[in-house]
């Protein structure tokens, strides 16, 4: 389960564990969760002026990567909404998305807002690099 800070960082730098994840996901590499409510998240995250001008794309550009990101991911019906569980509102699609699937892990940069809820529900929540060093190591 990849939070929408992580996509952000993904299209802002290429030097980093994000963009390396970003690029795992659109290979198949790990099973990559998505559900509506979070893809209009990404989309309207990611499209914002300020985003699409730090990252030298487009409209055009990121409706492509959430076109292939939803090409190579396991579509999740919200079965059950879990509200208010978080502190900041504008998470809960991302553990709603996560408990419906049954995630095994939240990739984020905001571990304070999900560690203990994500626990709760068997959930490990991760940095980028360490989820990159992890699915690294499963490759090898």
């Amino acid at each position: 389960m990849l939070d929408t800070d992580v996509l952000v960082a993904a299209l802002r730098s290429d030097a980093g564990a994000s963009r390396q994840i970003l690029l795992a996901a659109l290979a198949g590499r790990f099973e990559l969760l998505l559900s509506v409510p979070l893809i209009l998240e990404y989309e309207a995250v990611l499209t914002r002026p300020e985003h699409l001008a730090a990252s030298e794309t487009t409209s055009r550009d990121v409706s492509d990567l959430l076109d292939g990101l939803a090409a190579v991911a396991k579509p999740v019906t919200l079965a059950f909404r879990w509200r208010p569980e978080l502190s900041d509102p504008n998470e809960d699609m991302v553990l709603e998305t996560t408990i419906n699937g049954q995630a095994h892990a939240i990739v984020t940069f905001n571990e304070r807002d999900f560690k203990a809820v994500a626990a709760a529900f068997g959930c490990r929540v991760m940095r980028p690099g360490e989820f990159l060093r992890a699915i690294l190591k499963v490759a090898n």
